[in-house]
């Protein structure tokens, strides 16, 4: 089960995000569902459209049972099977 203190070590296909911290100042506030992962992407189903947006030079908020957490895209820069067990 994904809460926020584990979040980091389970796949994120089907959560919704948004970036919080870019360095790209355009895509700041964009949101959606991931519907892709791979060890450096996260494919985006937004209202624009679908988005590819590197990982790691973003900050991601997500919602989880009600509560809020950023994660540093250079933390969760690894394929989801990488990630397992990895405590950050």
């Amino acid at each position: 089960m994904i809460t926020v203190d584990t979040i980091s070590r389970h796949e994120l296909i089907g959560l919704n995000t948004e970036i919080v911290k870019s360095t790209n100042q355009e895509v700041i506030g964009l949101n959606g569902t991931i519907i892709n992962e791979t060890k450096s992407m996260f494919t985006i189903n937004t209202k624009k459209g679908i988005k590819n947006i590197p990982k790691s030079v973003n900050d991601w908020k997500f919602i989880i049972e009600g509560k809020e957490t950023t994660i540093n895209g250079s933390k969760i820069a690894k394929r989801s099977f990488e990630r397992i067990g990895v405590k950050i």
